[in-house]
């Protein structure tokens, strides 16, 4: 369970994976994965395939996500999710804030 960052130098990507429930208790450890990181020179990747649970402590840290990336949708990408993680994302309408993948 936890939070992991993989950054792609040569695609400009950095891939944030959430495994387990993505709440409160995974605040540092989300923001630590994309605080040194330039964000107008990278793109992001949230990858929630293997996240549980998210919960509205999620939804703003991915909120904050997108406010570093600049706030463009296309920046920052939320892929993997079943199919409870994307109902969450569509009730907030997640989709026209996020590219989901």
């Amino acid at each position: 369970m936890g939070v992991t960052s993989r950054i792609d130098e040569s695609k400009r990507i950095v891939t944030i994976a959430v495994d387990g429930r993505f709440d409160f208790a995974q605040h540092k450890a989300f923001r630590d994965a994309y605080k040194d990181v330039d964000p107008r020179v990278m793109k992001f990747v949230v990858d929630l395939s293997s996240a549980s649970y998210l919960d509205s402590s999620a939804l703003g840290m991915l909120l904050l996500l997108r406010e570093y990336a600049g706030g463009d949708p296309s920046r920052v990408t939320i892929g993997g999710c079943g199919d409870d993680v994307r109902r969450v994302l569509k009730i907030a309408n997640f989709e026209k804030l996020f590219t989901l993948d």
